[in-house]
């Protein structure tokens, strides 16, 4: 069983470990863009990346794309050169990409829906990883994936509202997308950027929203600001941590 802390030593919550469990099953299905297998694989280049020699040299460059040469890629063999160019980039410098850097990626094999698909399984796998690591347990096991194909899926709502890609604002929404914004605010519509940034792939926000729901808060707790049953730290302390660790990582917001 995936997600077994039983022996680690931590009093883990239920809930977390239930919700990682369910996000390695949604990555190994077929999303709207990438098989499952290619959804896996893209999980294990953003690990295989870290090891990277050019990523470490491009680090330590005045500019991103100052540095030439190929990336250590191991997963060429099932991911076109856009995806492994952009898992290598978002897993090590994410806070120097550019709008232009994206659009060159952009072409008829590779669009806006690869990319946003591709980021939210970096998204939720680097936060599980990342919690391993604190608490220097292994990595989980990379989940089997399940056959099937991409369903092409491509919200006619979404639009260029400010971001790099076609993003849905929460203004108009199909049916079968009205779910992802269902417990935000009415005031949160224009939906701010960092909840919506993803939402050309709803199922990308679905993903986001039950991790974010175990490792920090979910949306009707979001809007409380006295200490919420099943958390140890305070808000004020939570958001000390976030806002210490986003400027750690160079975050935009």
């Amino acid at each position: 069983m995936h997600f077994d802390y039983r022996q680690s030593g931590y009093q883990v919550r239920d809930d977390i470990a239930k919700a990682y469990r369910d996000i390695w099953q949604r990555i190994a299905k077929p999303g709207n863009w990438w098989s499952g297998a290619e959804r896996v694989a893209i999980l294990a280049e953003a690990r295989a990346s870290r090891h990277c020699r050019l990523c470490r040299e491009r680090a330590t460059a005045l500019s991103p794309f100052a540095t030439a040469g190929d990336c250590d890629t191991r997963q060429h063999e099932l991911l076109p050169k856009q995806a492994l160019d952009a898992i290598h980039r978002i897993s090590n410098d994410a806070a120097r990409l550019t709008s232009t850097w994206l659009e060159g990626l952009i072409g008829a094999s590779f669009g806006y829906g690869h990319y946003v698909e591709l980021l939210g399984v970096l998204v939720a796998a680097r936060s599980i990883d990342a919690f391993h690591e604190a608490l220097g347990l292994d990595l989980e096991p990379l989940p089997n994936p399940e056959p099937g194909e991409p369903s092409g899926y491509l919200p006619r709502e979404a639009d260029f509202a400010g971001a790099w890609v076609p993003v849905l604002n929460g203004e108009a929404l199909a049916p079968q997308d009205a779910d992802i914004y269902a417990d935000l605010p009415p005031h949160y519509v224009p939906v701010p950027n960092v909840l919506s940034a993803m939402s050309l792939v709803p199922d990308a926000v679905r993903m986001l929203f039950r991790l974010m729901a175990v490792q920090y808060l979910d949306m009707p707790g979001f809007m409380r600001f006295a200490k919420l049953p099943g958390r140890v730290l305070s808000r004020s302390q939570m958001e000390l941590v976030a806002a210490r660790v986003s400027a750690l990582n160079d975050c935009f917001y």
